[in-house]
């Protein structure tokens, strides 16, 4: 963490169900926030979803404007009411909001009033594409070496390689990532932690992104670049958040653009893939699979992909660790610092109405 020059001691406050605090608020995270000011947990406990804000409930709204009367920041998440104009009238000291987990589209926060207020609004859902990017790594060389179906054959009592031939002609024998190309499908949070993990590599790295700024490419050394030319490398990777314009954007067609013997890796979420056209793409089995998301969740028992021996699953960890609550305070106390301190910060949060997370 920068140690920024901050003007005076900062009122920083917190609002949330039990379970959320007892899961990011350890004594790293509460040092971090403290070591600002002053730091208090509101215990809030409205409905909670990833797709809709709660329901306005008078009682806990007022009792969250009674806590945050004096405050200079304030982080919400799950239990917190949603924040909207007329609550932000009667908080006249605030002037920064974080929401730390799972509302990057604003189903808590009301942005626009709060920008109309003067008031900095930051998401740091962020702090889970840590583990996220270390998962899609993992996924791509377990897909390149074929581990997954040798994995069940191992598990069934088989001996995989009884001659050299054996492993010659086994897809993983060319699995090496050295050198590769690679190709993301989304260059966000996600994307450039990732390329910074491919860096020892020696990839070469394209990536599809219509939102990234073209001074990424410069600065990470990568070839910003159509969903066809990503969809033609040695192994694809999707990372998009789903959104009406992601929904289904790797169908038959792109789907069918794979090369041979690639390896396809979804660690974002299952709707961005038309997964009927995944599996009948799969079942050329001339392409390798490693999958952490489906659709819909979790995979139905008599589903394919379960069955498959050119597929790797896991049930949607890639992003579920314990390190990522903690994470998702110190990110914003870094945050309540920069802004305090008379610096921008970094990963504001903007309206996408009507957008699931």
């Amino acid at each position: 963490m920068t140690i920024y020059n901050l003007p005076r001691p900062l009122r920083v406050g917190f609002a949330c169900n039990a379970d959320t605090f007892a899961r990011m608020a350890d004594a790293e995270a509460i040092e971090a926030l403290q070591s600002l000011g002053s730091f208090e947990h509101h215990l809030c406990d409205e409905p909670s979803s990833w797709d809709e804000a709660p329901p306005e409930n008078s009682a806990a709204i007022d009792q969250l404007v009674a806590f945050a009367g004096k405050l200079d920041a304030l982080l919400v998440c799950h239990g917190s009411p949603r924040l909207t104009g007329a609550i932000l009238d009667r908080l006249p000291n605030l002037k920064f909001i974080a929401e730390v987990e799972g509302d990057r589209f604003s189903q808590r926060i009301d942005v626009e009033a709060a920008a109309a207020r003067g008031v900095t609004v930051v998401d740091t859902t962020n702090g889970s594409s840590y583990p996220v990017a270390e998962w899609a790594l993992a996924m791509a060389m377990i897909g390149l070496r074929n581990a997954g179906a040798l994995f069940r054959r191992l598990i069934a009592g088989e001996v995989p390689f009884q001659k050299w031939e054996d492993r010659v002609a086994d897809p993983g024998f060319n699995g090496e990532l050295t050198g590769r190309s690679v190709g993301l499908i989304g260059a966000g949070y996600i994307g450039r932690r990732l390329i910074e993990l491919l860096q020892p590599f020696q990839t070469d790295i394209f990536a599809f992104d219509p939102y990234a700024p073209r001074v990424l490419a410069d600065i990470y050394d990568i070839t910003l670049t159509s969903l066809e030319q990503v969809m033609d490398c040695d192994v694809v990777i999707s990372l998009v958040p789903l959104t009406p314009e992601t929904k289904g954007m790797i169908g038959e067609k792109e789907l069918n653009l794979l090369r041979p013997r690639s390896v396809f890796v979804n660690v974002s979420r299952g709707a961005v893939v038309d997964q009927a056209a995944l599996i009948r793409r799969l079942k050329r089995g001339d392409v390798i699979a490693s999958l952490d998301v489906f659709d819909p969740e979790p995979l139905e028992a008599d589903s394919p992909l379960r069955q498959m021996s050119n597929v790797f699953l896991t049930p949607h960890i890639a992003g579920v660790t314990a390190p990522c609550g903690p994470r998702f305070l110190t990110l914003a106390a870094d945050e309540i610092a920069r802004k305090f301190a008379g610096h921008r910060t970094r990963h504001d949060l903007v309206p996408r109405a009507g957008v699931k997370s």
